[in-house]
Protein backbone atom coordinates (compact mmCIF):
# COMPACT_ATOMS: atom_id res chain seq x y z
CA UNK A 1 0.00 0.00 0.00
CA UNK A 2 1.58 3.36 -0.83
CA UNK A 3 2.52 5.96 1.56
CA UNK A 4 0.90 9.60 1.47
CA UNK A 5 2.47 12.69 3.26
CA UNK A 6 -1.52 13.50 3.58
CA UNK A 7 -4.88 11.55 3.13
CA UNK A 8 -5.79 14.93 1.88
CA UNK A 9 -4.80 17.84 0.47
CA UNK A 10 -7.16 20.68 -0.13
CA UNK A 11 -6.28 23.31 -2.72
CA UNK A 12 -8.41 26.62 -1.88
CA UNK A 13 -8.90 28.08 1.29
CA UNK A 14 -12.56 29.04 0.31
CA UNK A 15 -15.61 27.89 1.70
CA UNK A 16 -15.98 24.65 0.23
CA UNK A 17 -12.50 23.61 1.11
CA UNK A 18 -12.13 24.66 4.55
CA UNK A 19 -15.38 22.99 5.51
CA UNK A 20 -14.45 19.47 4.27
CA UNK A 21 -10.71 20.22 5.48
CA UNK A 22 -12.17 20.96 8.78
CA UNK A 23 -14.44 18.37 8.69
CA UNK A 24 -12.18 15.39 7.29
CA UNK A 25 -9.29 16.42 9.76
CA UNK A 26 -12.29 16.36 12.82
CA UNK A 27 -11.94 12.70 11.77
CA UNK A 28 -8.60 12.15 12.62
CA UNK A 29 -7.21 12.39 8.87
CA UNK A 30 -4.02 14.20 8.23
CA UNK A 31 -5.22 17.02 6.12
CA UNK A 32 -3.31 19.80 4.81
CA UNK A 33 -5.35 23.13 2.94
CA UNK A 34 -3.18 25.38 0.83
CA UNK A 35 -4.08 29.21 0.13
CA UNK A 36 -2.70 31.36 -1.93
CA UNK A 37 -4.29 34.56 -0.80
CA UNK A 38 -6.80 34.94 2.11
CA UNK A 39 -8.62 32.29 4.14
CA UNK A 40 -12.92 32.64 3.04
CA UNK A 41 -12.34 32.52 -0.04
CA UNK A 42 -14.52 34.85 -2.73
CA UNK A 43 -17.45 34.58 -0.10
CA UNK A 44 -15.91 36.30 2.70
CA UNK A 45 -12.95 38.17 1.52
CA UNK A 46 -14.67 39.74 -1.90
CA UNK A 47 -18.07 38.50 -2.31
CA UNK A 48 -20.85 37.88 -0.13
CA UNK A 49 -20.11 38.98 3.47
CA UNK A 50 -18.67 42.92 2.48
CA UNK A 51 -20.94 43.20 -0.77
CA UNK A 52 -23.77 42.48 2.31
CA UNK A 53 -22.25 45.16 4.58
CA UNK A 54 -22.20 47.25 1.76
CA UNK A 55 -26.15 46.66 0.88
CA UNK A 56 -26.35 47.68 4.62
CA UNK A 57 -24.82 50.83 4.28
CA UNK A 58 -26.31 51.87 1.15
CA UNK A 59 -30.00 52.00 2.45
CA UNK A 60 -29.54 54.31 5.25
CA UNK A 61 -30.16 57.15 2.29
CA UNK A 62 -33.60 55.77 1.86
CA UNK A 63 -34.22 55.35 5.71
CA UNK A 64 -33.55 58.90 6.38
CA UNK A 65 -35.73 59.81 3.98
CA UNK A 66 -39.01 57.46 5.36
CA UNK A 67 -38.06 58.57 8.81
CA UNK A 68 -40.27 61.62 8.74
CA UNK A 69 -43.74 59.74 8.10
CA UNK A 70 -43.45 57.91 11.43
CA UNK A 71 -42.38 61.53 12.94
CA UNK A 72 -38.64 61.51 13.12
CA UNK A 73 -36.46 64.20 12.13
CA UNK A 74 -33.42 63.58 10.94
CA UNK A 75 -30.33 66.12 11.23
CA UNK A 76 -27.58 67.03 8.65
CA UNK A 77 -26.48 63.74 7.39
CA UNK A 78 -23.22 62.65 5.39
CA UNK A 79 -21.35 59.47 4.29
CA UNK A 80 -17.73 58.41 4.97
CA UNK A 81 -16.53 56.15 2.34
CA UNK A 82 -13.01 55.76 4.24
CA UNK A 83 -14.83 54.53 7.79
CA UNK A 84 -17.55 51.93 6.10
CA UNK A 85 -14.27 50.75 4.03
CA UNK A 86 -12.32 50.52 7.45
CA UNK A 87 -15.05 48.16 9.08
CA UNK A 88 -15.69 45.99 6.20
CA UNK A 89 -12.12 45.04 6.79
CA UNK A 90 -12.18 44.99 10.16
CA UNK A 91 -14.88 42.74 9.83
CA UNK A 92 -13.33 40.47 7.09
CA UNK A 93 -10.56 39.79 9.55
CA UNK A 94 -12.53 38.83 11.95
CA UNK A 95 -14.29 35.80 9.78
CA UNK A 96 -10.95 34.94 8.56
CA UNK A 97 -9.55 34.35 11.94
CA UNK A 98 -12.80 32.29 12.27
CA UNK A 99 -11.91 30.09 9.42
CA UNK A 100 -8.15 29.99 10.65
CA UNK A 101 -9.13 28.67 14.19
CA UNK A 102 -11.56 26.42 12.64
CA UNK A 103 -8.80 24.57 10.88
CA UNK A 104 -5.88 24.54 13.37
CA UNK A 105 -8.75 23.08 16.33
CA UNK A 106 -9.66 20.52 14.01
CA UNK A 107 -5.64 19.65 13.42
CA UNK A 108 -5.47 20.71 9.30
CA UNK A 109 -2.41 21.81 8.37
CA UNK A 110 -2.37 25.25 7.30
CA UNK A 111 -0.40 26.02 3.77
CA UNK A 112 -0.02 30.00 3.04
CA UNK A 113 1.09 29.48 -0.86
CA UNK A 114 0.31 28.33 -4.04
CA UNK A 115 -0.24 24.66 -4.67
CA UNK A 116 -0.17 23.32 -7.76
CA UNK A 117 -0.32 19.17 -9.59
CA UNK A 118 2.83 18.06 -10.65
CA UNK A 119 1.60 14.55 -10.82
CA UNK A 120 -1.53 12.32 -9.80
CA UNK A 121 -0.70 12.68 -6.13
CA UNK A 122 2.09 14.87 -6.19
CA UNK A 123 1.77 18.50 -5.12
CA UNK A 124 4.46 21.40 -5.30
CA UNK A 125 4.20 24.23 -2.51
CA UNK A 126 5.12 27.46 -4.53
CA UNK A 127 6.32 29.32 -1.25
CA UNK A 128 8.59 26.94 -0.32
CA UNK A 129 9.85 24.46 -3.41
CA UNK A 130 8.08 21.73 -1.55
CA UNK A 131 6.65 18.58 -3.47
CA UNK A 132 3.91 16.63 -1.07
CA UNK A 133 1.90 13.57 -1.71
CA UNK A 134 -1.53 12.93 -0.67
CA UNK A 135 -3.89 9.88 -1.34
CA UNK A 136 -7.09 12.06 -1.98
CA UNK A 137 -7.13 15.84 -3.43
CA UNK A 138 -9.70 18.48 -3.44
CA UNK A 139 -9.88 21.53 -5.79
CA UNK A 140 -11.51 24.17 -4.19
CA UNK A 141 -9.87 27.26 -5.87
CA UNK A 142 -13.41 28.59 -7.14
CA UNK A 143 -13.42 31.61 -9.49
CA UNK A 144 -12.38 34.62 -10.47
CA UNK A 145 -13.72 37.62 -12.35
CA UNK A 146 -13.86 37.59 -16.21
CA UNK A 147 -11.60 40.74 -17.11
CA UNK A 148 -13.09 40.94 -20.72
CA UNK A 149 -9.88 41.14 -22.37
CA UNK A 150 -11.42 41.74 -26.07
CA UNK A 151 -12.67 45.29 -24.43
CA UNK A 152 -10.28 48.10 -25.74
CA UNK A 153 -9.40 49.61 -22.51
CA UNK A 154 -10.76 46.73 -20.02
CA UNK A 155 -7.23 47.33 -18.14
CA UNK A 156 -8.67 50.85 -16.83
CA UNK A 157 -11.83 48.90 -15.68
CA UNK A 158 -12.60 47.35 -12.28
CA UNK A 159 -14.15 44.35 -11.26
CA UNK A 160 -15.44 43.10 -7.76
CA UNK A 161 -12.72 42.74 -6.03
CA UNK A 162 -11.24 46.46 -6.49
CA UNK A 163 -15.03 47.79 -5.49
CA UNK A 164 -14.13 46.57 -1.81
CA UNK A 165 -11.05 48.53 -1.94
CA UNK A 166 -11.03 51.58 -4.26
CA UNK A 167 -9.62 54.62 -2.26
CA UNK A 168 -12.18 57.60 -2.75
CA UNK A 169 -15.88 56.68 -3.87
CA UNK A 170 -16.82 57.90 -7.59
CA UNK A 171 -19.32 60.45 -8.44
CA UNK A 172 -20.08 58.65 -11.96
CA UNK A 173 -20.09 54.84 -12.68
CA UNK A 174 -21.21 52.90 -15.66
CA UNK A 175 -21.39 48.84 -14.89
CA UNK A 176 -21.42 46.40 -17.37
CA UNK A 177 -23.58 42.92 -16.78
CA UNK A 178 -27.42 42.25 -15.88
CA UNK A 179 -26.26 39.41 -12.90
CA UNK A 180 -26.60 39.33 -9.67
CA UNK A 181 -23.21 41.39 -9.58
CA UNK A 182 -23.68 43.87 -11.55
CA UNK A 183 -27.37 44.60 -10.47
CA UNK A 184 -26.28 44.66 -6.85
CA UNK A 185 -23.67 46.92 -7.09
CA UNK A 186 -25.22 49.13 -8.86
CA UNK A 187 -27.65 49.63 -6.12
CA UNK A 188 -24.89 49.59 -3.56
CA UNK A 189 -23.42 52.86 -5.55
CA UNK A 190 -26.43 54.57 -6.19
CA UNK A 191 -27.85 54.20 -2.66
CA UNK A 192 -24.24 56.05 -1.57
CA UNK A 193 -24.92 59.02 -3.21
CA UNK A 194 -23.06 57.93 -6.90
CA UNK A 195 -24.78 58.53 -10.44
CA UNK A 196 -25.13 54.89 -11.55
CA UNK A 197 -25.34 53.88 -14.94
CA UNK A 198 -26.07 50.01 -15.79
CA UNK A 199 -25.24 48.66 -19.37
CA UNK A 200 -26.72 45.31 -20.13
CA UNK A 201 -26.47 43.31 -23.45
CA UNK A 202 -29.91 41.27 -22.93
CA UNK A 203 -33.24 42.25 -23.23
CA UNK A 204 -34.14 42.60 -19.66
CA UNK A 205 -31.59 42.19 -16.42
CA UNK A 206 -31.24 38.65 -14.73
CA UNK A 207 -32.07 36.27 -16.84
CA UNK A 208 -32.14 33.27 -14.88
CA UNK A 209 -34.82 34.78 -13.07
CA UNK A 210 -38.84 34.80 -13.11
CA UNK A 211 -39.92 38.04 -15.35
CA UNK A 212 -42.32 39.67 -13.05
CA UNK A 213 -39.17 39.68 -10.38
CA UNK A 214 -36.43 41.11 -13.45
CA UNK A 215 -39.28 43.65 -14.60
CA UNK A 216 -40.14 44.71 -11.13
CA UNK A 217 -37.11 45.27 -9.92
CA UNK A 218 -36.27 47.52 -13.19
CA UNK A 219 -39.02 49.47 -12.94
CA UNK A 220 -38.18 50.11 -9.25
CA UNK A 221 -34.48 50.82 -10.00
CA UNK A 222 -35.22 53.35 -12.44
CA UNK A 223 -37.64 55.25 -10.39
CA UNK A 224 -34.95 55.54 -7.75
CA UNK A 225 -33.16 56.89 -10.55
CA UNK A 226 -30.33 54.12 -11.91
CA UNK A 227 -30.08 54.34 -15.38
CA UNK A 228 -30.44 51.35 -17.28
CA UNK A 229 -29.50 51.06 -20.90
CA UNK A 230 -30.53 47.33 -22.28
CA UNK A 231 -29.69 46.04 -25.52
CA UNK A 232 -26.32 47.70 -25.09
CA UNK A 233 -22.77 46.59 -24.87
CA UNK A 234 -19.23 49.31 -23.73
CA UNK A 235 -17.20 48.87 -27.50
CA UNK A 236 -14.11 50.99 -25.89
CA UNK A 237 -13.09 52.67 -22.56
CA UNK A 238 -10.28 55.55 -22.67
CA UNK A 239 -9.24 58.24 -20.17
CA UNK A 240 -9.92 61.41 -20.61
CA UNK A 241 -7.50 64.68 -20.18
CA UNK A 242 -8.77 65.16 -16.73
CA UNK A 243 -8.64 61.78 -15.84
CA UNK A 244 -11.88 59.87 -15.96
CA UNK A 245 -12.83 57.79 -18.19
CA UNK A 246 -14.90 57.79 -21.49
CA UNK A 247 -17.08 54.57 -22.02
CA UNK A 248 -18.31 54.08 -25.96
CA UNK A 249 -21.95 52.03 -26.21
CA UNK A 250 -22.56 50.21 -29.19
CA UNK A 251 -25.04 52.39 -30.84
CA UNK A 252 -22.26 55.28 -30.91
CA UNK A 253 -23.20 56.90 -27.09
CA UNK A 254 -20.45 57.86 -24.59
CA UNK A 255 -20.90 57.68 -20.86
CA UNK A 256 -17.80 59.80 -19.02
CA UNK A 257 -17.65 58.58 -15.76
CA UNK A 258 -14.58 58.38 -12.94
CA UNK A 259 -15.08 54.14 -12.82
CA UNK A 260 -15.81 51.56 -15.27
CA UNK A 261 -16.80 48.87 -13.68
CA UNK A 262 -16.69 44.70 -15.37
CA UNK A 263 -19.53 42.48 -13.78
CA UNK A 264 -19.70 40.26 -17.14
CA UNK A 265 -19.16 36.50 -15.34
CA UNK A 266 -16.46 34.81 -13.13
CA UNK A 267 -13.95 32.07 -14.83
CA UNK A 268 -12.81 29.10 -13.21
CA UNK A 269 -9.46 29.38 -11.48
CA UNK A 270 -8.15 26.80 -13.64
CA UNK A 271 -4.89 28.29 -15.41
CA UNK A 272 -1.51 27.09 -13.71
CA UNK A 273 -2.73 24.45 -11.97
CA UNK A 274 -1.12 21.91 -13.65
CA UNK A 275 -4.13 19.55 -13.82
CA UNK A 276 -3.03 18.50 -17.21
CA UNK A 277 0.13 16.83 -14.99
CA UNK A 278 -2.20 15.29 -12.71
CA UNK A 279 -4.45 14.23 -16.24
CA UNK A 280 -7.98 16.11 -14.81
CA UNK A 281 -10.11 17.01 -17.59
CA UNK A 282 -11.42 20.42 -17.92
CA UNK A 283 -14.62 21.75 -20.19
CA UNK A 284 -13.89 24.75 -22.71
CA UNK A 285 -14.78 27.08 -20.17
CA UNK A 286 -11.68 25.67 -17.94
CA UNK A 287 -13.95 24.37 -15.54
CA UNK A 288 -13.67 20.94 -13.76
CA UNK A 289 -16.51 18.43 -14.98
CA UNK A 290 -17.41 16.08 -11.76
CA UNK A 291 -19.45 13.09 -11.87
CA UNK A 292 -22.36 13.04 -8.94
CA UNK A 293 -20.01 12.40 -6.04
CA UNK A 294 -17.70 15.66 -7.03
CA UNK A 295 -15.21 13.05 -8.38
CA UNK A 296 -13.17 14.46 -11.40
CA UNK A 297 -12.38 11.92 -14.07
CA UNK A 298 -9.41 10.77 -11.96
CA UNK A 299 -10.70 8.81 -9.53
CA UNK A 300 -8.61 10.17 -6.52
CA UNK A 301 -9.13 13.58 -7.33
CA UNK A 302 -12.33 15.75 -6.13
CA UNK A 303 -13.30 19.21 -6.89
CA UNK A 304 -16.38 21.22 -5.07
CA UNK A 305 -17.45 24.83 -5.77
CA UNK A 306 -17.44 27.18 -8.26
CA UNK A 307 -14.58 26.00 -9.88
CA UNK A 308 -16.95 23.21 -11.01
CA UNK A 309 -19.00 25.49 -12.47
CA UNK A 310 -22.53 23.75 -11.37
CA UNK A 311 -24.35 26.29 -9.13
CA UNK A 312 -21.77 29.50 -8.22
CA UNK A 313 -23.45 29.72 -4.79
CA UNK A 314 -21.44 29.43 -1.42
CA UNK A 315 -24.50 27.52 0.31
CA UNK A 316 -24.00 25.12 -2.71
CA UNK A 317 -20.28 24.36 -2.09
CA UNK A 318 -20.15 23.82 1.39
CA UNK A 319 -22.88 21.34 0.98
CA UNK A 320 -20.89 20.09 -1.86
CA UNK A 321 -17.66 19.87 0.40
CA UNK A 322 -19.87 18.04 2.93
CA UNK A 323 -21.18 15.20 0.83
CA UNK A 324 -17.14 14.72 -0.15
CA UNK A 325 -16.74 14.04 3.29
CA UNK A 326 -19.44 11.85 4.00
CA UNK A 327 -18.69 9.58 0.63
CA UNK A 328 -14.60 9.56 1.02
CA UNK A 329 -14.30 8.85 4.61
CA UNK A 330 -17.67 8.53 6.36
CA UNK A 331 -18.44 5.24 3.60
CA UNK A 332 -21.21 6.77 3.03
CA UNK A 333 -21.81 7.80 -0.49
CA UNK A 334 -24.24 10.97 -0.79
CA UNK A 335 -24.57 13.19 -3.81
CA UNK A 336 -25.03 16.81 -3.99
CA UNK A 337 -28.89 17.71 -3.86
CA UNK A 338 -29.11 20.68 -6.34
CA UNK A 339 -32.55 21.27 -6.62
CA UNK A 340 -34.91 23.75 -5.17
CA UNK A 341 -31.95 25.95 -4.20
CA UNK A 342 -33.03 29.48 -2.58
CA UNK A 343 -31.03 31.92 -3.82
CA UNK A 344 -31.61 36.21 -3.47
CA UNK A 345 -31.05 39.11 -5.30
CA UNK A 346 -29.42 41.55 -2.60
CA UNK A 347 -30.66 44.50 -4.47
CA UNK A 348 -33.29 47.01 -3.51
CA UNK A 349 -35.72 46.05 -3.45
CA UNK A 350 -34.19 42.49 -3.39
CA UNK A 351 -35.45 39.79 -4.97
CA UNK A 352 -36.00 36.07 -2.74
CA UNK A 353 -36.66 33.35 -5.31
CA UNK A 354 -36.81 29.46 -4.82
CA UNK A 355 -38.00 26.72 -7.32
CA UNK A 356 -39.28 26.88 -11.27
CA UNK A 357 -39.82 30.42 -12.74
CA UNK A 358 -43.12 30.78 -14.78
CA UNK A 359 -41.36 30.21 -18.16
CA UNK A 360 -39.54 27.49 -16.77
CA UNK A 361 -42.52 26.23 -15.25
CA UNK A 362 -44.50 26.36 -18.68
CA UNK A 363 -41.85 24.09 -20.81
CA UNK A 364 -42.34 21.35 -18.52
CA UNK A 365 -45.77 21.10 -17.25
CA UNK A 366 -49.11 21.11 -19.14
CA UNK A 367 -51.14 23.07 -16.92
CA UNK A 368 -49.67 25.65 -13.73
CA UNK A 369 -51.82 28.13 -11.94
CA UNK A 370 -49.95 31.51 -11.00
CA UNK A 371 -50.93 32.95 -7.76
CA UNK A 372 -49.36 37.04 -8.22
CA UNK A 373 -49.95 39.67 -5.93
CA UNK A 374 -48.67 43.50 -5.87
CA UNK A 375 -48.98 45.59 -3.46
CA UNK A 376 -47.63 48.56 -1.18
CA UNK A 377 -46.01 47.41 2.00
CA UNK A 378 -47.61 49.15 5.24
CA UNK A 379 -44.60 50.70 5.61
CA UNK A 380 -44.42 52.69 2.41
CA UNK A 381 -47.80 54.26 3.42
CA UNK A 382 -46.53 56.48 6.07
CA UNK A 383 -43.21 56.65 4.51
CA UNK A 384 -45.13 58.22 0.94
CA UNK A 385 -42.54 55.80 -0.59
CA UNK A 386 -44.23 54.26 -3.65
CA UNK A 387 -42.34 51.27 -4.24
CA UNK A 388 -44.76 48.17 -4.58
CA UNK A 389 -43.87 44.09 -3.25
CA UNK A 390 -44.47 41.54 -5.66
CA UNK A 391 -45.46 37.98 -4.59
CA UNK A 392 -46.01 34.97 -6.97
CA UNK A 393 -46.81 31.51 -6.55
CA UNK A 394 -46.09 28.99 -9.52
CA UNK A 395 -48.51 25.74 -9.27
CA UNK A 396 -48.65 22.85 -11.24
CA UNK A 397 -52.67 22.99 -11.75
CA UNK A 398 -52.95 19.06 -11.97
CA UNK A 399 -51.37 17.76 -8.67
CA UNK A 400 -51.77 21.34 -7.01
CA UNK A 401 -47.43 21.31 -6.34
CA UNK A 402 -45.73 24.17 -5.45
CA UNK A 403 -43.15 24.81 -8.25
CA UNK A 404 -41.48 27.89 -7.62
CA UNK A 405 -42.32 31.07 -4.61
CA UNK A 406 -40.77 34.19 -6.27
CA UNK A 407 -41.01 37.62 -3.94
CA UNK A 408 -39.90 41.07 -4.70
CA UNK A 409 -39.48 43.43 -1.49
CA UNK A 410 -37.68 44.16 1.53
CA UNK A 411 -36.72 40.95 3.47
CA UNK A 412 -37.29 38.61 0.30
CA UNK A 413 -34.39 37.02 0.96
CA UNK A 414 -35.20 35.74 4.83
CA UNK A 415 -38.64 34.77 3.10
CA UNK A 416 -37.21 32.77 0.83
CA UNK A 417 -34.79 30.68 2.87
CA UNK A 418 -37.81 29.59 4.46
CA UNK A 419 -39.94 28.79 1.71
CA UNK A 420 -37.56 26.54 0.57
CA UNK A 421 -38.16 23.84 3.31
CA UNK A 422 -41.73 23.69 2.26
CA UNK A 423 -41.06 23.01 -1.35
CA UNK A 424 -38.16 20.97 -0.17
CA UNK A 425 -41.09 19.25 1.66
CA UNK A 426 -43.05 19.09 -1.34
CA UNK A 427 -46.30 21.04 0.13
CA UNK A 428 -48.93 21.54 -2.48
CA UNK A 429 -51.13 25.19 -2.62
CA UNK A 430 -53.23 23.35 -0.20
CA UNK A 431 -50.95 23.37 2.60
CA UNK A 432 -49.98 26.99 2.04
CA UNK A 433 -54.08 27.57 2.37
CA UNK A 434 -54.52 25.46 5.48
CA UNK A 435 -52.03 27.92 7.00
CA UNK A 436 -52.84 30.83 9.39
CA UNK A 437 -51.26 33.78 8.53
CA UNK A 438 -49.05 36.06 10.86
CA UNK A 439 -50.82 39.46 10.88
CA UNK A 440 -49.50 42.64 10.19
CA UNK A 441 -46.65 40.90 7.49
CA UNK A 442 -45.94 41.16 4.25
CA UNK A 443 -45.07 37.53 4.06
CA UNK A 444 -48.93 36.65 4.85
CA UNK A 445 -49.42 37.55 1.36
CA UNK A 446 -48.04 34.19 0.63
CA UNK A 447 -50.79 31.92 2.26
CA UNK A 448 -53.79 34.19 1.43
CA UNK A 449 -53.82 34.01 -2.25
CA UNK A 450 -57.08 31.74 -2.59
CA UNK A 451 -57.59 32.40 -6.28
CA UNK A 452 -55.45 32.17 -9.46
CA UNK A 453 -54.62 35.31 -10.93
CA UNK A 454 -54.36 33.38 -14.26
CA UNK A 455 -53.75 30.16 -15.83
CA UNK A 456 -51.67 28.86 -18.09
CA UNK A 457 -52.10 25.69 -19.95
CA UNK A 458 -49.53 24.09 -22.91
CA UNK A 459 -47.18 27.25 -22.41
CA UNK A 460 -49.70 30.45 -23.05
CA UNK A 461 -51.86 32.08 -20.82
CA UNK A 462 -55.32 31.78 -20.51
Amino acid sequence: MASYDYDLFVIGGGSGGVRAARLAAGLGKKVAIAEEYRFGGTCVIRGCVPKKLFVYASQFSEHFEDAAGFGWSVGETSFDWPTLIANKDREVDRLEGLYRKGLETAGATIIESRAEFVGPHEIRISASGETVTAEHVLIAVGGRPNPHAALPGHELCISSNEAFHLESLPKAIAIAGGGYIAVEFANIFHGLGVETTLVYRGQEILSRFDQDMRRGLHTAMENKGIKILCHQVFHKIEKTADGRLRAELSDGDELVVDQVMLALGRDPNTETLGLDKAGVETDHKGAIPVDAYSRTNVEHIYAVGDVTDRVALTPVAIHEAMCFVDTVYKDRPTAPDHQLIATAVFSQPEIGTVGMSEDEAAAKYEALEIYRAEFRPMKNTLSGRQEKMIMKIVVNGLDRTVLGVHILGADAGEMAQVIAIALKAGCSKDDFDRTMAVHPTAAEELVTMYQPSYRVKNGERV
